[in-house]
């Protein structure tokens, strides 16, 4: 079975990443995983209604004749059955999602995430948090002011978008961390690794609830 990215080898494999990447740099990188970002009810309930609506129309059309106290039951339960359809399928609940809505959604925890596991508190100011939230398939990097992303170069970009191309490729997560690997080069380049650096936030990745 292939490993995924909430197992203990994916955690050893993300700190590997991140040591490798902090050997050469004074940046300090945080992988963080979240199942999922957002609360998509309003994909459920629409997909649900719709099943309801499906169910509706074949009991007023049928040939066959329904007594009137079926419906109400009949188009409940369709409601709830395309409910939880739509909870139990992901991929269906994220091609019905919005693709703005699900950034923002990503983008907004991201930003949280940065906070609550203090990516911010380190001295010369450079963390950068790599977010990748499983379920929108989508990865989000905050950089703290410390890091000038602009000075970090075409370079940077590219590693950023191997990091999502990755991500959706393949629902295993060696290849993410060996696209992690790519900003490496360019953060030792604009924050080359100093004499007095030590590591001050954690390799092991967070996982955010």
């Amino acid at each position: 079975m292939a490993t995924t990215f909430l197992e203990e080898a994916a955690r050893t494999q993300a700190a590997e990443a991140v040591a490798a990447i902090e050997s050469q740099t004074s940046a300090e990188v945080v992988v963080a995983v979240r199942s999922i970002s957002g609360n998509y009810a309003h994909t459920d309930a629409r997909v649900g209604a719709s099943l309801a609506f499906v169910v509706l129309m074949v009991l007023l059309f049928i040939p066959q004749e329904i007594h009137l106290a079926v419906f109400p039951p009949g188009v409940l339960l369709a409601f709830f059955a395309g409910t939880l359809a739509s909870r139990g399928l992901p991929a269906l609940r994220r091609a019905l999602t919005s693709r703005k809505l699900q950034e923002e959604a990503v983008r907004t925890t991201a930003r949280a995430a940065f906070t609550e596991l203090g990516v911010s508190r380190t001295s010369r100011r450079t963390g950068i948090l790599v977010f990748v939230s499983l379920f929108e398939r989508r990865v989000d990097v905050v950089a703290d002011y410390g890091v000038d992303t602009a000075a970090l170069g075409a370079e940077w970009q590219e590693a950023l978008a191997a990091l999502s191309a990755a991500l959706v490729a393949s629902s295993s997560p060696e290849p993410f961390f060996q696209a992690l690997r790519r900003v490496q080069p360019p953060l030792a380049r604009v924050l080359p690794r100093m004499d007095d650096d030590v590591n001050e936030l954690p390799d092991l990745p967070g996982v955010v609830a």
